[in-house]
């Protein structure tokens, strides 16, 4: 008595489907193309080896081409061919894993090298019934670095009768011996509308009434991998029931994503700087069993979809995400600046990675949304140095006609109303960020003190000065004592008092008097002291530099760009005549694009606000 079909154990989609030949195969048209013409043409190669992601059918293609190479026909009297009949007892036997020579070998469980010695030991052998002895080993990357040294010298000359063909999914993780043995197929992630367009057929085969809407979320999901696809329609198709319509709904309930609806209108929010309306929508989406990273995914997806939609209009219609309300997206991706949405951009990819390590996912997501709203209400820095200057530029209109008694205040900061530098209270310059967001430049120049230097004698007429021997004649050790462990008690041409402290090398004061006496032509007494002295040259310029950031911070410009931005801090103060190593205004004549977006003009010794993205060391969101 037959048995009854309904009493057969099911199977499920993936297996039920599995492409038995090459034009079943989806998604691989290339490799097909190759393969079929190597079989016609009898150029087979004695080694495949197959990568790419799970599901896209490495195992499959492995035995297709097995049954490809062994095929006899109907009549029993064929040879290789390119489309296996499928009927013969070689396909049948390969198709039910049941060929005596055609053997599976799962590398992950057997990685060691005795594995691959039993394996060598029956190549030896001619196959029973098939025209080649076919070795397929799944995983292959996992196989030990012994086990790949034992397999290499057959799987170079391997006998004719012999075919090996290899699946991994991390193809890096295979030896680079190994891979120029054998010839490469790059297996590709299937494309969205391959997937929908199979999926379709698949689901009316198994009479299942799905919405097309459905599908295309399962399609999304898949990412590429058929197997993965179709394991997401037998549970949808489970999900459901008989007889009943597979809703858009409920595969989205199914996967925990959210409507993409509210995706767009969590956006707006966000981008509109309400944060209160989105984070009762993203409340209402979460008790709706919407995933806290799902949402935060599907928001990065729509920010690269308006950024490819604003970038290529024509290229962001074929992607994935084309379902989605076309005409919205393209009307908010008009609306909305670039460096806006790279900034969502780089916002969401830090906060999904942070959503992992958070005691708390949903409260995590929240506060990148906040950041995101927050972000949003940001004024570009453009817009910033607008605002500053118009503000300045109202604050001092009163005192545009009298006369400046700073040296070299020029025609161009009188037009702007950036106060006139004077050597006490401008500041040098500052560098302002924005917690990640962008570095502004602020610069002035203060006038330099007059080096006491006695030209004619060419000695040097301070303590200073004499240190600053001990570097242009190429002496760091020293110079760096002098800098750092020396206090200065008394200072004449000819006689110096100091004390040193943390125990100066041997012969120090000797070395320094006899430097002296070889550079400058006369005579240097050198003592040490037990008086406290001056502080060193190093404690010296930290004082100053303290004192500089205090008048930096304090300037009203730099105020006013600390209130334009909570949260920002001055961090860095740096000297604009130690980075043009003490060229005159006149010699600083813009040159380059870049010098002038710097602020460098002729005739002016004052660099103005500028906005130099060069000088930031954060990312710019």
């Amino acid at each position: 008595m037959a048995d009854n079909p309904s009493t057969q154990p099911y199977r499920v989609l993936a297996r039920k489907y599995r492409p038995s030949d090459f034009d079943s195969l989806i998604g691989q048209e290339a490799m097909v193309q190759t393969l079929s013409n190597a079989i016609a043409l009898g150029r087979l190669a004695h080694a495949f080896i197959l990568t790419g992601v799970r599901g896209v059918g490495k195992t499959t293609t492995a035995r297709i081409i097995a049954k490809a190479l062994n095929c006899i026909g109907p009549d029993g009297n064929g040879g290789a061919t390119s489309a296996p009949c499928g009927v013969c007892e070689n396909c049948l036997s390969i198709t039910e894993d049941r060929h005596v020579d055609v053997m599976e070998m799962d590398a992950a469980s057997r990685t060691g090298v005795d594995d691959i010695r039993e394996l060598i030991d029956g190549v030896l052998y001619r196959p029973v019934s098939a025209r080649y002895k076919v070795y397929i080993i799944d995983e292959v990357h996992m196989l030990s670095r012994n086990a790949f040294n034992a397999l290499l010298k057959t799987l170079e000359e391997p006998p004719e009768h012999v075919k090996f063909i290899f699946a991994t999914t991390e193809i890096r993780r295979v030896p680079v011996t190994v891979l120029s043995r054998c010839q490469r197929f790059d297996l590709r992630r299937v494309k969205f509308q391959v997937l929908v367009d199979h999926f379709t057929e698949l689901s009316s085969k198994e009479n299942a009434n799905i919405a097309p809407g459905a599908i295309g979320l399962i399609a999304r999901a898949a990412d590429g991998s058929v197997r993965d696809g179709l394991s997401l329609l037998d549970q949808a198709i489970a999900h459901s029931g008989p007889e009943t319509e597979i809703s858009e709904d409920t595969v989205r309930e199914m996967l925990g994503v959210v409507e993409r609806v509210q995706v767009f209108d969590l956006f707006e929010y966000l981008m509109a700087g309400d944060i209160a309306d989105a984070l009762v929508l993203f409340g209402s989406m979460f008790e709706a069993g919407a995933d806290s990273e799902a949402i935060l995914q599907d928001l990065a997806e729509l920010t690269h979809w308006l950024t490819r939609l604003k970038a290529a209009p024509d290229a962001a219609k074929a992607t994935p995400a084309s379902d989605l309300d076309f005409k919205r997206g393209l009307d908010l991706s008009a609306r909305l600046p670039m460096s806006a949405l790279t900034r969502v951009w780089q916002i969401l990819l830090k906060g999904i990675s942070e959503l992992r390590i958070a005691p708390s996912a949903c409260q995590a997501a929240e506060m990148v949304l906040v950041r995101i709203a927050y972000a949003a209400d940001l004024p570009t820095p453009a817009e910033v140095i607008a605002s500053l200057g118009k503000d300045m530029a109202a604050s001092t209109d009163h005192k545009m006609d009298a006369p400046s008694e700073a040296k070299g205040s020029g025609k161009l900061a009188e037009a702007i109303g950036t106060p006139a530098p004077t050597s006490e209270t401008a500041p040098t310059k500052q560098m302002l960020t924005t917690d990640g967001s962008t570095a502004l430049s602020f610069e002035t120049e203060v006038e330099p003190d007059d080096i006491g230097k006695d030209d004619k004698l060419n000695l040097p007429a301070s303590f200073e000065d004499m240190v600053g021997l001990f570097s242009a004649n190429s002496e760091p050790l020293l110079h760096a004592y002098l800098v750092n462990n020396v206090h200065m008690v008394k200072y004449e041409i000819g006689k110096i008092s100091i004390r040193v402290s943390d125990g100066p090398p041997r012969d120090f004061l000797q070395n320094l008097s006899r430097r002296l006496n070889e550079w400058t032509g006369r005579a240097w007494f050198v003592e040490a002291s037990q008086e406290e002295g001056e502080l060193t040259l190093q404690q010296k310029r930290e004082d100053a530099a303290a004192e500089q950031r205090a008048a930096a911070i304090a300037h009203p410009l730099v105020q006013k760009t600390l209130d334009a931005f909570p949260g920002a801090e001055v961090t860095d103060v740096r000297n604009v005549l130690e980075r043009d190593a003490g060229l005159k205004s006149e010699d600083r004549t813009p040159t380059t694009p870049h010098d002038c977006l710097a602020g460098k003009y002729k005739d002016d010794e004052t660099e103005l606000i500028s906005f130099d993205p060069d000088d930031s060391d954060e990312d710019y969101i």
